[in-house]
């Protein structure tokens, strides 16, 4: 009896671990604990849940194994980041700023690409379709350090509404690429994958904005007052419009990003809807996504020759210089101060969720290797710690400058 109970208790522990309660219970306690011991060090938490994956992972101390459950919200976790990404972009802030935004867009989309491109293709050997979609990672941005605006109360300043407005060009650029690329594997760009790609973009474009923001504006008119209804309705249609985007021959991603910009202006209407929204993807979704991509790495690799490691540096300096350069053409067209320069830098130079998302269907699809996606991880750790530093330290000099007189102002900005 003793021993067959102490046999039990052995098995409940064995690894990797197979009981969904305390697997999901291990995710939980990640979920916690992360994010409080790395805001004492001040390292963004997305990085935590991350190097959480890799300890647990069947590369690490084989604790968890990445299975069918964990695919699967990781998938849900995937489609969340993107959708969230097309919610928050304030539409209103970017049609005033609309001209800069767009200059700043360009910039921050072309200049990583024209510097990555020939990285990877002609130092890193890599063939054209995988330096393609890997350099058109670099034009990509995740806000991580938005929040430091955020608390230093500087976030009508105009040089973040130009940099969030140039979210959207590339975001959705860098997804019209990934659409490309993708169908390029599957059946080669001959001339009717092009017309099949604008037809089904054009179809899909318009359900996405004009048949998806009718229904639910009927739906938010009927069912009134009732935030969970209002949430499970938003929720479907981010599935709905993925599973539409798979459909139409593009990647589900983009279907979910798609549906947070069609459904922008009227879930910000609803301040409960909004935070609902980003509660349960930061609480749940979100991070239960960036563990899953933790437990593909195998940081094995990059002790396995100089090679592995000469791509995760060449893949963080092109990352880093591209968005510096993007930044100081910026500040010299709109005459900006050296203290929002580096505001638009520290914004756009960390590389996290869309990252990863347009890395991993790669991985998936056989494009990108195990080298670019390690590396890819090492340049999210490295441009996140950075990002944040360069933020606060200029959000610092902003501040300061506005509680100046006139006369010194410019000691803190130049």
């Amino acid at each position: 009896m003793h021993s067959s109970f102490l046999d039990h208790i052995d098995n409940q522990f064995h690894l990797p671990l197979s009981n969904p309660v305390l697997i999901f219970s291990l995710i939980l306690f990640i979920i916690l604990l992360s994010p409080l011991l790395l805001k004492k060090l001040r390292i963004p938490g997305v990085i935590g849940y991350i190097v959480a994956g890799i300890i647990i992972s069947p590369h690490g101390f084989n604790i968890l194994q990445k299975n069918a459950a964990v695919e699967l919200f990781s998938t849900i976790g995937l489609l969340y980041i993107m959708f969230i990404a097309g919610i928050e972009l304030d539409l209103k802030d970017f049609k005033t700023k609309k001209h800069k935004s767009l200059t700043f867009g360009l910039f921050t989309f072309a200049i990583p690409i024209l510097l990555g491109f020939p990285v990877c293709y002609y130092v890193l050997h890599y063939p054209m379709v995988t330096s393609i979609l890997t350099s058109s990672m670099f034009a990509t941005h995740t806000l991580v350090a938005y929040p430091i605006v955020s608390r230093y109360g500087i976030a009508k300043n105009e040089a973040i509404a130009v940099t969030v407005g140039g979210t959207i060009l590339t975001d959705t650029a860098v997804l019209i690429i990934l659409a490309v690329v993708m169908g390029s594997v599957k059946g080669g760009l001959t001339f009717s994958f092009w017309i099949q790609l604008i037809v089904s973009l054009l179809i899909f474009s318009l359900i996405q904005f004009i048949l998806l923001p009718k229904i639910a504006q009927w739906f938010f008119n009927r069912i009134e007052n009732q935030t969970t209804s209002h949430y499970i309705f938003v929720l479907l249609m981010v599935f709905v419009s993925a599973f539409l985007a798979q459909l139409a021959g593009i990647e589900p991603i983009i279907g979910a990003f798609m549906a947070g910009l069609a459904l922008n202006r009227l879930v910000s209407r609803s301040v409960k809807l909004t935070k609902q929204i980003e509660f349960v993807g930061n609480a749940i979704f979100i991070p239960f996504f960036l563990i899953s991509v933790g437990m593909l790495v195998d940081l094995h690799v990059l002790f396995n020759g100089t090679h592995a490691l000469l791509i995760a540096g060449c893949l963080t300096i092109v990352a880093l210089l591209g968005k510096w350069l993007s930044a100081c053409f910026t500040k010299y067209i709109f005459k900006y101060t050296r203290a929002q320069q580096q505001l638009i830098f520290g914004l756009s130079s960390s590389h996290a969720a869309a990252t990863m998302a347009i890395i991993l269907v790669g991985f998936q699809a056989g494009i990108i290797d195990e080298n670019i996606l390690n590396g890819t991880i090492i340049l999210i750790m490295i441009t996140c710690v950075a990002a944040s530093l360069a933020t606060e330290k200029a959000a610092i000099k902003i501040k300061k400058a506005e509680k100046e007189p006139e006369e010194i102002r410019l000691k803190y900005l130049v």
